[in-house]
């Protein structure tokens, strides 16, 4: 009987680092509007505001190629605190790469500020009312939702070095298949089963 890959689809790496690039580029777009104002600060705001679309979009993709090709089990040799941490970890991003997009879109269009989709083409407002103080009540919570990224992302970093220069194992290769394979690790379940 042939064993799982023990790397995942094309389709879940290609989301995957699409989507944490977009995420992370969505960061110096913050950046520099904020040190600009105006039409070209507007332009910025858009490239931004566009790129929170995209991400819930793919990410919505990625929820739904979740359920054809589920997690890979973890190795063995893991503590049960740090298998906790990892599914906590995971469900987690996918909480806030839907919640800080879909704050973002709720907010502007509670101030009634529409903007086009990289220039290409009207972004729907959502049905949100209340006007500028419902919008500066969902954008505090979207700043909210960016400081839980910057927590879960220092925290997976940390923990594929970890799997990777302290634990040895393949685990960053389920998202890396080019690394080479450091040869057979156990992902079985404590009790044999995966």
């Amino acid at each position: 009987m042939s064993q799982p890959s023990s790397t995942y689809s094309g389709v879940s790496v290609a989301l995957h680092w699409i989507i944490a690039f977009l995420a992370l580029g969505q960061i110096g777009l913050m950046m520099i509007s904020d040190e600009v104002s105006g039409s070209e600060r507007g332009y910025w705001m858009m490239l931004h505001k566009s790129g929170g679309m995209l991400i819930l979009a793919l990410t919505v993709a990625r929820l739904f190629w979740r359920f054809r090709e589920p997690w890979k089990p973890l190795p063995v040799n893991m503590r049960r605190w740090e298998r906790i941490a990892a599914r906590v970890t995971h469900i987690g991003f996918y909480v806030v790469m839907v919640g800080m997009p879909l704050t973002g879109w709720a907010a502007v269009s509670a101030a009634g500020s529409g903007f086009d989709f990289y220039g290409l083409f009207p972004t729907p407002l959502l049905p949100v009312e209340g006007g500028r103080d419902t919008a500066r009540a969902l954008f505090a919570v979207h700043d909210k939702s960016a400081k839980v990224f910057y927590a879960l992302t220092a925290l997976h970093v940390a923990a594929a070095l970890k799997h990777q220069f302290i634990d040895r194992d393949n685990e960053l290769r389920k998202m890396l298949p080019f690394l080479p394979d450091r040869g057979h690790v156990d992902h079985r379940g404590p009790h044999g089963a995966p």
